[in-house]
């Protein structure tokens, strides 16, 4: 069944707002579960934004967007639209950090097309990412990122996880990213360990169990259409967790990854059920594609 149910833009609590989106919006797996049958990949984003506040883009992962893409993509969105980029894998997998002003100033510059809809940067690091070797070029990295764009860094290798670190990253207002990688035997638990926090803004980023995406010969496992792994305590957990950051935090992003549950925006909904969003459900034509009016999706 076509997913219909629109999500609000974010909520603004007493002392944070609070963005969702998932990971990616391009997954032929939604055609007929959440996209309509007969709309085009070109046309994904725009209907995605009617219904989801936000998104971490993926592709800028593999390469850097032209700063004619990434227009496209903002001129494609509503005005209240955020996106979140992860930084291209040739600076944190192949080059680790290491001489990569040039490619870092690029892709920025290519970004910046985007405007205010540019939420952040996240780095994600690789596991071969390790400290004994490479504090040294995650110091020169993080002393040298401009200041007028937010960057967050998740990491996964847990040798980082020492108070110099979250200290340096503090100094430089980047946000140590919090993740979610429980593997399915534990799935109702959550990542419940300490997490540094870092900065003003919070990034959380429910990615689930990454080993069991292929098979041995390297073929995709499942189809991502429907919750197969329900979390409901460790959902439970993350909302009570991102309640308590309100406190003391301006802004609170959220990206979910179809390997959390099995379906990256029933994620978000049950998420954002648990933060109190409001899900309206305006008035939608038969076919799930156009509203009724012609107009865009109100976003509160």
């Amino acid at each position: 069944m076509l997913w219909r149910q629109p999500l609000a833009a974010s909520v603004l609590h007493n002392t944070a707002q609070i963005t969702i989106g998932t990971c990616a919006w391009s997954y032929e797996d939604w055609r007929g579960a959440f996209y309509p049958e007969h709309l085009p990949a070109s046309g994904r984003l725009e209907f995605y934004s009617r219904y989801l506040p936000a998104v971490e883009v993926d592709s800028t992962f593999y390469h850097a967007p032209t700063p004619q893409v990434a227009a496209h993509w903002a001129q494609g969105t509503p005005p209240n639209f955020a996106f979140s980029c992860k930084l291209p894998r040739e600076i944190t997998h192949e080059r680790k950090l290491r001489d990569c002003a040039e490619p870092l100033q690029e892709f920025l510059e290519a970004l910046r097309t985007l405007g205010p809809k540019l939420w952040c940067v996240v780095a994600q690091m690789p596991p071969f990412f390790q400290p004994a070797r490479d504090e040294t070029a995650l110091r020169d990295f993080v002393r040298h990122l401009p200041p007028d764009v937010r960057f967050a860094i998740e990491f996964r290798h847990p040798g980082w996880h020492h108070a110099r670190i979250a200290h340096l990253l503090s100094e430089h207002r980047v946000a140590w990213a919090w993740n979610d990688l429980t593997s399915l035997d534990h799935q109702q638990e959550g990542a419940f360990e300490f997490l540094p926090d870092t900065t003003d803004f919070l990034y959380v980023r429910l990615m689930g169990d990454l080993e069991r995406k292929y098979d041995s010969a390297g073929h995709k496992i499942h189809h991502y259409r429907e919750l197969m792994w329900p979390r409901d305590g460790a959902l439970d957990g993350w909302a009570a967790r991102i309640r308590q950051a309100m406190e003391t935090h301006a802004r609170i992003f959220i990206a979910v990854s179809n390997h959390y549950e099995g379906f990256a925006p029933d994620t978000a909904r049950r998420l954002g059920e648990r933060l109190d969003f409001a899900f309206p459900i305006p008035p939608v034509d038969t076919d799930g594609d156009q509203p009724k009016d012609g107009g865009q999706l109100p976003l509160l």
